[in-house]
């Protein structure tokens, strides 16, 4: 055996290491035994763990992954754990089938769809966070592969490049959940994201569309040729629903001639009816005609409905002069609407109770408060509040019902 094949394996050495010439060339790290780096000629680099079973026999080589999409750190990792199970008995051959079956993340991800996320409300938001957050990264990466390091690198990047902690922190809750899970359905011992934490104190928002710029938010949407998407922002304004929710919507929970919206499961995970002002109910009716029977926003994607309307939000914010986003200064976010709802409820004299149903808060003081309440005052709290907005904004006058501004076609 050459020496020179022989050496401690580092990512700078390994980068360093040519194409083979002719034959596929073998080299060995002096640091985890059988662990080999395989060279072929077109240059591609493949890690792979060679060894006898404990009692002796013919030696098989088990392949871990390729560098430098699977690192120095993770090979030795996955060496370590084939070694184990190899000194445990098992046979070399089982455990290369076991690896070879073991999903890479983005596989796993798949998985965890099918069986889990598509029944979460935020699933579009999670499918949104692992495609510009995980999927790069570590999509191709074996589950056993990903470590505490690469998982504290992700949210480091995350918190230097300026998400808000919010963000950030809902990054790490999606990674440590897709882990979770994989323990419970036998991938994993140990979950990575374990003792990672979040920097940094999550602030409380209280941005709301103020009177002066509710004239310019309601000319930006009468100008918006997507109508579709300005239903989907007016909607979101004038019940306080959140995205999720709105995104989701469905004719079978809408009873527009009771003026109720009632959602079976909410992120509190409690039932909630959201009351329907007559503007909202104007706005239902005209998207009826076109997509009754199925969701009110409907979507040609996989999940039926429309899925992300940022850039929607962002144009309408841009015409209408609102900074927008949690970096702008002073800026308004999505969900920035459902907050002006109860603000706008605060400024027409609902109570905190009233406000708290209607939004669908929840908190162990005000739960006992919330159930003894019906809809009739918090009905009359969310259509004082609209038509005030409206009025604020320009497109009502005294208490008379506003027929929305409107362009194109749905």
């Amino acid at each position: 055996m050459n020496d020179a094949s022989r050496f401690q394996f580092n990512k700078e050495k390994l980068l360093a290491i040519p194409a083979a010439a002719g034959v596929r060339a073998t080299y060995y790290d002096t640091k985890t035994a059988g662990l080999q780096l395989r060279v072929t000629p077109a240059g591609v680099k493949t890690f792979s763990m060679y060894r006898r079973t404990k009692g002796g026999g013919t030696p098989e080589r088990v392949t871990l992954g390729r560098f430098p999409t699977m690192t120095v750190e993770q090979a030795r990792k996955a060496a370590a754990t084939v070694n184990a199970e190899i000194e445990g008995g098992a046979n070399p051959a089982e455990v290369k089938r076991v690896f070879k079956e073991e999903p890479t993340l983005a596989g796993f991800f798949e998985e965890y769809g099918t069986r889990h996320g598509a029944k979460k409300l935020a699933w579009a938001a999670d499918q949104q966070r692992f495609r510009d957050y995980l999927q790069k990264p570590l999509g191709n990466r074996k589950l056993s592969a990903i470590t505490q390091v690469d998982i504290a690198r992700i949210i480091s990047g995350a918190q230097k490049a300026g998400k808000a902690v919010a963000t950030v922190r809902n990054i790490r809750a999606l990674a440590s959940g897709l882990f979770s899970k994989a323990i419970e359905w036998g991938y994993l011992e140990a979950n990575p994201a374990s003792g990672v934490r979040v920097a940094g104190v999550k602030v409380s928002r209280d941005r709301f569309l103020q009177p002066d710029e509710l004239p310019r938010f309601f000319a930006a949407l009468a100008e918006e040729p997507n109508v579709a998407m300005r239903d989907f922002i007016l909607l979101a304004l004038l019940t306080g629903a959140r995205r999720a929710n709105v995104l989701t919507m469905h004719w079978r929970e809408i009873d527009l001639s009771a003026g109720n919206w009632r959602l079976p499961v909410t992120k509190n995970g409690t039932p909630q009816t959201v009351t329907l002002c007559p503007e909202a109910v104007e706005i239902l009716t005209a998207r009826q005609e076109s997509t009754a029977g199925g969701f009110v926003f409907p979507g040609i994607g996989a999940t039926g409905h429309m899925v992300e309307p940022q850039k929607g939000v962002e144009r309408i914010m841009e015409r209408a002069g609102i900074p927008y986003g949690r970096n702008a200064a002073n800026g308004v976010t999505l969900h920035d609407l459902r907050r002006t709802l109860g603000s706008w409820q605060a400024r027409t004299g609902a109570s905190l109770a009233i406000i708290g149903k209607s939004l669908n808060h929840k908190s162990q003081q005000a739960t006992a408060i919330y159930a003894r309440l019906d809809l009739d005052p918090v009905r009359a709290a969310v259509n004082a509040a609209t038509a005030a907005m409206l009025e604020a904004g320009g497109v009502k006058s005294g208490a008379d019902v506003v027929t929305l501004p409107k362009r194109g076609a749905a």
